[in-house]
């Protein structure tokens, strides 16, 4: 099914094509669930004479060809080292199978490592023959400005909110579609997946309520927690906070509070930001730097105690740094 939030992209790109304008190497720019890697995949099928689908399409399909390198981390892995990046260069250095030139995706660019980055400029200077390369990047933070400079940039927006709620239900119909948008930001592919881990996240929910009226022992719900994937919790966490924030504000309960107001009344605003902070500063760590059960331990830790001191949340936070190197 094709993504009618990048058609401006498509056609930008058969616009390019017409007038001989395709760029040696290009990075996929936006929030996670709009749909980078779908574009990316057309890309690699339009620039190896493929056109069918004419538009950028859902679900994604990885193309099988010769032509086509498309790396990311080894199952085992959470970044990109140089020597896959060394091979995925001379393999394009190759003369391609089907005569239109090669095509190499890095899914996500920004796991790669500082090595593997800087043996990637070179080939970005002078790449060989008709290659394109497609970074896709999740976090543009992460990936190092010289490999940035180099690239033609595509940003992809968040859609209106219209056109996801039309998207999704011609997906399938739910009720629940506006609640998995907000939650994702109203980026549609993610709102999927919220559906998807609806049940996890009302379970995440139980247990941050069943914390702040100390019904629950911190260390048996870091165990659960542990066993989801670390990014939707780590996610959920730092939504639920910032929604607490905004309780914080008023004298109602708002929807998407898993806290009551009169929980959040004891606690101090600054905290509940310096909370968030450390949630936030935990998320931008890379994957697999951290140990998940600790570092859930001691945030569930804090929270069950009322964050009543933000400086022990902070020394807390530290101490986790520091148990990751």
């Amino acid at each position: 099914m094709e993504l009618p939030w990048l058609h401006g992209v498509g056609t930008a790109w058969e616009e390019r094509i017409l007038q001989g304008r395709i760029p040696h190497s290009v990075v996929l720019l936006g929030p996670a669930g709009v749909g980078k890697r779908c574009l990316a995949a057309w890309l690699a099928r339009r620039h190896l004479g493929t056109v069918d689908p004419s538009m950028p399409g859902y679900p994604l399909e990885v193309p099988e060809q010769a032509d086509l390198r498309w790396l990311k981390p080894a199952d085992d892995k959470q970044t990109i080292g140089i020597d896959a990046v060394r091979e995925l260069i001379v393999d394009l250095s190759l003369t391609s199978h089907s005569g239109r030139g090669k095509v190499a995706v890095i899914e996500p660019a920004d796991a790669m490592t500082g090595n593997a980055a800087n043996s990637l400029l070179k080939t970005l200077e002078e790449p060989s023959g008709n290659a394109l390369l497609i970074l896709v990047v999740d976090r543009a933070g992460r990936l190092p400005a010289t490999i940035m400079s180099r690239c033609q940039r595509i940003d992809i927006p968040l859609p209106p909110l219209h056109v996801s709620m039309a998207w999704l239900d011609r997906i399938q119909r739910s009720d629940h579609w506006s609640e998995a948008l907000a939650l994702s930001g109203n980026a549609p592919l993610r709102a999927m997946q919220e559906i998807e881990r609806r049940n996890d996240a009302e379970a995440l929910s139980r247990d941050f309520a069943a914390l702040a009226e100390n019904s629950a022992m911190p260390v048996e719900v870091a165990a659960r927690w542990a066993r989801l994937d670390s990014g939707f919790v780590l996610d959920w966490l730092s939504r639920q906070v910032q929604c607490c924030i905004r309780a914080s504000f008023v004298a109602t309960q708002p929807s998407g509070a898993a806290v009551t107001h009169s929980v959040l009344q004891r606690m101090d605003r600054r905290n509940l930001f310096c909370y968030l902070d450390i949630i936030n500063g935990t998320r931008r760590q890379a994957a697999g730097s951290f140990n998940v059960q600790l570092t859930l331990e001691s945030l569930l830790i804090d929270w069950a105690e009322g964050l009543r001191d933000c400086r022990a949340a902070n020394d807390a936070a530290d101490m986790r740094l520091n148990f990751a190197r």
